[in-house]
């Protein structure tokens, strides 16, 4: 049997897992209902990717018995009441990346999902990439040594967008582009979680952070530093140093097709689209989902590659940093 996906929004994001999904057998994945908050907006988009249902509202969407999973992909802000709204009608959820606004909210999109006995996972995508498989690997047999930095950074110049400026569409990079960073230091230190964190950067005037370095000290001597901004394009390299050698996820390490292991390059390549995209390298969705299908198959109600509890780490280093910058959502109050 196809899993059978319903998409939640029809935006640019939603348009990208929905062409990701298509690289993958159709008797493993199914599309087969869009929602969105205009009945038109889920019509084109049904029409666009051959989508038999499209609902006006996320409700109707919650309502369909023929759906096994829901990818929600509305914007963070709405991340909380969006998700209760599919747990509650017990459906399973793979929601977009952050999970919530903050460690308040990420807390109750987790116990509704264990109240109502659904699967739910956080669509962290990096950390199903092949490349990101084959760093697990390489750190469990100690290909490298003993891990004793880990440097991150992503950059994109993405001021012209509403939706990393303002502060009620959850704005700023920590949130949107931050996080990639901080979720590769959490997988390689194996969910340890940090002696310090020392943030510092710099904010925009509508409050939210605009340049951010984080520096996390970790037992034993282990370190990580995170540098990311909405301002200015990076180089978007990552570099994993061991005791016996290196780790280097070549640019985009959020979604990476290469990885160079003590000087050796591995290509990754992905499937090309059949539609064009709005981010680079979106195919890559196609892994998270396949995780997702192997989960439900399985009976399980979170991914071991990206639990429950490394989404709540995830979000409790978030909210240090934001405290530390001075950055306050009204989801804070």
């Amino acid at each position: 049997m196809a899993t059978r996906w319903g998409i939640c929004s029809a935006g640019k994001i939603s348009h990208d897992f929905t062409v990701a999904l298509k690289t993958l057998p159709s008797e493993d994945h199914q599309v087969v209902a869009v929602a969105a908050r205009k009945l038109e907006d889920a019509q084109e988009f049904a029409k666009k990717h051959s989508i038999p249902q499209a609902y006006g509202s996320y409700e109707e969407l919650a309502r369909d018995p023929n759906i096994d999973v829901v990818y929600v992909g509305v914007i963070h802000p709405y991340h909380l009441k969006t998700c209760l709204l599919f747990t509650n009608a017990k459906k399973n959820i793979l929601c977009e990346k952050p999970l919530a606004m903050n460690t308040k909210e990420v807390k109750e999109i987790l116990a509704s999902a264990k109240k109502n006995n659904v699967f739910l996972m956080e669509a962290v995508w990096s950390r199903f990439f092949p490349a990101y498989a084959e760093i697990r690997n390489l750190l469990a047999c100690e290909e490298i040594g003993k891990v004793k930095m880990v440097r991150s950074e992503f950059g994109i110049a993405v001021l012209h967008n509403p939706r990393l400026v303002q502060k009620e569409l959850g704005g700023g990079a920590l949130l949107s582009i931050g996080m990639y960073c901080l979720q590769l230091v959490c997988m390689v230190y194996n969910g340890e979680r940090p002696e310090s964190i020392q943030a510092t950067g710099v904010c925009l005037e509508t409050g939210v952070d605009e340049t951010v370095i984080v520096t996390l000290k970790y037992s034993e001597k282990k370190m990580a530093v995170c540098t990311f901004s909405s301002s200015m394009q990076l180089p978007n390299e990552a570099i994993i140093v061991g005791t016996k050698g290196t780790i280097q996820i070549p640019v985009r390490m959020w979604c990476p097709t290469s990885l160079v292991v003590n000087g050796k390059e591995t290509q990754y390549p992905l499937p090309e689209p059949s539609l064009p995209l709005n981010f680079p390298n979106s195919t890559g969705m196609r892994y998270e989902a396949e995780e997702v299908r192997k989960c439900l198959l399985a009976g399980l109600k979170e991914s071991p590659v990206m639990s429950h509890s490394d989404s709540l780490l995830l979000v409790e280093l978030q909210d240090e940093i934001r405290r530390q910058l001075g950055v306050v959502y009204s989801q804070d109050c």
